[in-house]
C-alpha cells in the first residue's frame, strides 16, 4: 500500500534498483532528499539532468565521460605503451581512484560466460584487437586487469591467444594475500595463488 504520492513512490521504486540499494533503504535515502530538499533534491536532480545529456562512451576505449575522447585517451602525459584491459568502467574508475596504472585502458564490457551466453561477439574484444593490430607498434605491453574469478580467468586466456602473433608483452594483476589480510581467513584458492606467485624478500 502507498504511503505516499506517485512522484515519491516513482522515484522510491527507480531508486531501489540502483545496486546496494533495496526498498527500505531507497526509502530512507528518498525520505532524506525530500527533507533536505533545497540542498540535496533540486541539486541532486540538475547533475543529474546535467550527466544525462551529457554522458558519453568514449569511442576509443570505453570509458564514460562527458567528452569523447574522454580525458585519460587525450591525456597526453599517460604512457600511450601500455594498455590495461578491464572488465568493466567501474573496474578502470578503481583503479584510477587507487593512482595504480598510468598508461592507457580499453573496457572489454564485460567477460565471457557460457552460462550466460555471452561470447566474444558481445565484448569488445574485436575493438581491442583492431586497436593492438592499428596502434602501428605504438602499444608494447597490455595489462590485464581481469577479476579473478573463472569467467574473468577464461576472457585473458582468450585475449592472450587473440593477440599471441602480435609480438606485444602480457602481464596480468599479481594474486594473492591482500595488504592487511590474515592467512587464516583467506581462501583456498587466494592462498595457493600466494604462494605460487611468491617473490624473494
Amino acid at each position: 500500500m502507498a504511503v505516499t504520492g506517485p512522484e515519491i513512490e516513482r522515484l522510491i521504486a527507480l531508486l531501489s534498483k540502483l545496486p546496494g540499494l533495496g526498498p527500505r533503504s531507497a526509502r530512507r535515502a528518498v525520505l532524506q532528499l525530500i527533507k533536505k530538499k533545497e540542498t540535496l533534491l533540486s541539486p541532486l536532480a540538475s547533475a543529474m539532468a546535467d550527466a544525462a545529456e551529457k554522458a558519453r562512451i568514449c569511442s576509443s576505449c570505453g570509458n564514460i565521460d562527458t567528452q569523447d575522447p574522454c580525458a585519460i585517451c587525450t591525456d597526453e602525459t599517460r604512457d600511450p605503451h601500455v594498455l590495461c584491459i578491464v572488465e568493466e568502467v567501474g573496474d578502470l574508475w578503481a583503479l584510477e581512484r587507487a593512482g595504480a596504472h598510468k598508461g592507457r585502458y580499453h573496457v572489454l564490457g564485460g567477460v565471457l560466460s557460457a552460462l550466460d551466453g555471452v561470447g566474444p561477439d558481445d565484448l569488445n574484444i574485436g575493438k581491442l584487437v583492431e586497436r593492438l593490430e592499428g596502434g602501428a607498434g605504438a602499444i608494447n605491453e597490455i595489462v590485464l586487469a581481469m577479476n579473478a574469478t573463472v569467467d574473468g580467468q577464461t576472457t585473458a586466456h582468450y585475449i592472450t591467444d587473440r593477440i599471441s602473433g602480435l609480438g606485444i608483452a602480457v602481464s596480468r594483476l599479481a594474486h594473492g594475500v591482500p595488504v592487511g589480510g590474515e592467512l587464516d581467513y583467506l581462501d583456498d584458492g587466494t592462498l595457493a595463488a600466494a604462494m605460487k606467485s611468491r617473490r624473494p624478500f
